[in-house]
């Protein structure tokens, strides 16, 4: 799942005064079966984000409930932030769309997303916080949480036997120890953890409640050289310790899934789908493949997490509001919200709803950190920031060359605050 954030280009003056979806003081408000018979809902997803059984099952009960067809137009995640700014900005745009969840800011400030407090009000009364928080843009509910993935620790248990590790850790230091027993016991690297692997950097930034951006006077700044920023960067750099991954790439250059793959490594830090790519790439690696929740400082509390995935949004420009609210409350329920979880293992937007991850290993660990998890800074600024080269990843391979953090900052502060400051 791809969830590069490119700077999303300014609209057009957007309709005004679209009535709030699914709301209920309509004089023409349809309802009943049939109510809506002959017309059609055009909702756009992302490649790989609607599952089949789900589809088919949302598919059916919409068209049941509302006697409207449904057409699913798939979308790919190049290219689409230009794509779907220029669509909501159209007379005729897809009536709901699927969005990256940390997007959700560009596109609500564009005025391209209609108001969705009713519809919070319906049926997202006990949405997760930490996933609901990306759907709201200036206090205002332009979005639906959808699912969410996060990181997880996915570790080669022949090694950590080899070490005479038994269980997995349930703090930082419980898993130092680990990572340390696999260095001086085996012939393998404990961990494989290059230098700008940014989305868990993020993570630990979140556990250390530190913010990446303040504001100075109207505007949004790096907050890089915080204390708390560098007490995170200081614990990426104790993980990196136990790695000979180059500090100067990211997970994917190679992908770490296929260097764990060599069943040489004790762990890598990443998303639980990338256990496929490396038993494509070696699949006698599946049998030794485990997975744990990420420890944070204490047992009771998982380390803090990057919660990338994707919202559920209704364009204000279109003329099928009401349609548009049965589709959503379809597809959020927690009928499909449960069998989404549990067909694929996507997090569903409700605690009440993790017992439908059972049976897999990944979401299971990944579930315990998702109430603690957040995301980038929310702000429609921040998507010029992680366009290449990021100077987070900049600050995050300067200290690990040796800088302290706050050099590392002042190093690409001037960079970070260029890039906050471009009109979207």
């Amino acid at each position: 799942m791809k969830r590069g954030l490119i700077a999303a280009t300014s609209v057009a003056a957007m309709l005004v005064g679209v009535a709030g979806c699914g709301s209920s003081d309509s004089d023409d408000k349809k309802s009943g079966a049939d109510s809506f018979k002959g017309d059609t809902l055009t909702v756009w997803f992302m490649s790989g984000s609607n599952a089949p059984k789900w589809t088919k099952g949302v598919k059916a009960d919409f068209e049941k409930k509302t006697g409207a067809k449904l057409k699913v137009e798939i979308q790919e995640w190049n290219g689409i932030q230009q794509k779907l700014t220029t669509a909501l900005s159209e007379t005729n745009p897809p009536d709901v769309v699927e969005i990256g969840n940390t997007q959700t800011p560009a596109y609500a400030a564009t005025g391209g997303l209609a108001d969705l407090a009713d519809l919070k009000k319906g049926i997202g009364a006990d949405w997760t916080e930490s996933m609901n928080k990306a759907a709201v843009y200036d206090g205002k509910q332009y979005a639906a949480p959808w699912y969410v993935l996060n990181r997880v620790v996915m570790y080669n248990k022949k090694i950590w036997a080899d070490a005479g590790i038994k269980g997995t850790p349930k703090t930082r230091a419980e898993f130092f120890k680990d990572l340390e027993k696999i260095n001086s016991k085996t012939e393998a690297e404990p961990l494989y953890l290059p230098g700008q692997n940014w989305y868990f950097f993020d993570g630990l930034t979140i556990g250390q409640n530190a913010q990446l951006v303040k504001k100075d006077g109207g505007k949004y700044v790096s907050n890089l050289a915080d204390p708390k920023v560098g007490a995170a960067m200081d614990v990426y750099k104790k993980y990196q310790s136990f790695s000979e991954a180059p500090k100067d790439k990211d997970e994917a250059t190679p992908q770490q899934a296929e260097v764990f793959a060599k069943g040489k490594t004790g762990a890598i830090i990443g998303m639980g789908y990338e256990a496929g790519t490396a038993i494509k790439a070696n699949p006698k690696i599946e049998k030794d493949i485990g997975y744990f929740t990420i420890p944070g400082e204490t047992a009771d509390k998982p380390e803090g997490v990057f919660l990338g995935g994707s919202n559920l949004a209704v364009a204000a420009g279109s003329e099928k509001q009401e349609l548009a609210a049965e589709f959503m409350k379809i597809a959020l329920s927690d009928k499909h919200e449960g069998a989404m979880a549990e067909e694929v293992g996507n997090t569903p937007n409700k605690e009440s709803l993790m017992t439908e991850l059972k049976g897999n290993p990944a979401a299971e660990a990944a579930s315990p950190a998702v109430a603690g998890g957040g995301t980038t800074p929310l702000i429609p600024e921040w998507a010029a920031v992680e366009n290449p080269p990021n100077p987070v990843k900049s600050y995050m391979t300067a200290v690990l060359n040796g800088k302290s953090p706050a050099a590392a900052a002042q190093q690409v502060e001037a960079e970070m605050n260029k890039r906050l400051s471009q009109k979207q």
